[in-house]
């Protein structure tokens, strides 16, 4: 309980910063709530959609609104001070933001595993990945303007726009006009464990929902299949290796 303090005015400048960090924490689990309630009750391509006018119509709003706080222009619906960074500045934030999305993925893991158990994580984990795998390819989609049936070439595309592709080593490899090869070559997580001594992290069950659902929303033609991935057995080049085909539509 904050002492002395019967109204907002009365907060001191630290706790108006704290206040305000929690209002944005709280705008954007309102927001992640929304999209989850319309997937419910109106189903996940229909949330999509939803979701695509209201971030843009949203940031607008919530853009401008700052602007007038905080003193900055915008620019072709930009932050002026964002665009005005150097190139490396902004790859140095790219990296910084998908950085942070893995440890706040790592956070939430740990947390349920340290309070439910390994088998719920990876449980909430593996679900997790049901709907971020078609958000992340649907937003890659709209940044890169693909067609709704982008074939692997789009799929090629897209795998290098992912959160991953900032902090991991990947390639393609080509096995024909209508299948290639995706390798981890080398997966931040995994190289982590390797430095303390540990097995590799057991992701075969989170892969198998990630990357097939990743590679539908690309175009739903595309099988996927699973070359290998811990806790297979697997060779020092690669952690983990996804085969795309491109067939027809079921």
């Amino acid at each position: 309980m904050v002492d002395n303090v019967d109204k907002i005015e009365d907060l001191s400048q630290e706790q108006l910063a704290r206040l305000i960090l929690d209002m944005f924490h709280r705008l954007i689990i309102h927001h992640g709530l929304w999209f989850a309630e319309v997937e419910r009750q109106l189903g996940p391509a229909q949330a999509l959609e939803a979701l695509r006018q209201v971030f843009k119509q949203s940031f607008e709003i919530q853009a401008a609104r700052l602007a007038q706080s905080l003193g900055f222009d915008m620019k072709n619906g930009l932050p002026a001070p964002l665009l005005d960074l150097p190139r490396e500045s902004l790859l140095d934030l790219l990296d910084s933001a998908a950085k942070n999305w893995l440890a706040n993925d790592g956070v939430w893991f740990q947390t349920v595993e340290f309070s439910s158990g390994m088998f719920d994580a990876k449980r909430a984990n593996d679900s997790c990945w049901v709907r971020f795998s078609p958000f992340e390819a649907d937003s890659i989609k709209e940044i890169l303007g693909l067609p709704k049936m982008a074939g692997l070439e789009g799929l090629k595309k897209a795998l290098g726009f992912r959160l991953y592709a900032r902090l991991n080593r990947q390639s393609i490899i080509d096995e024909g006009p209508d299948c290639f090869v995706f390798q981890m070559n080398e997966c931040r997580v995994q190289a982590a464990r390797q430095r303390k001594g540990l097995d590799d992290y057991p992701c075969k069950s989170a892969g198998m929902v990630e990357y097939p659902f990743f590679a539908r929303a690309i175009d739903p033609r595309i099988k996927t299949e699973c070359v290998g991935c811990p806790p297979d057995p697997h060779p020092a080049a690669w952690h983990c290796a996804w085969r795309f085909r491109l067939g027809e539509t079921e």
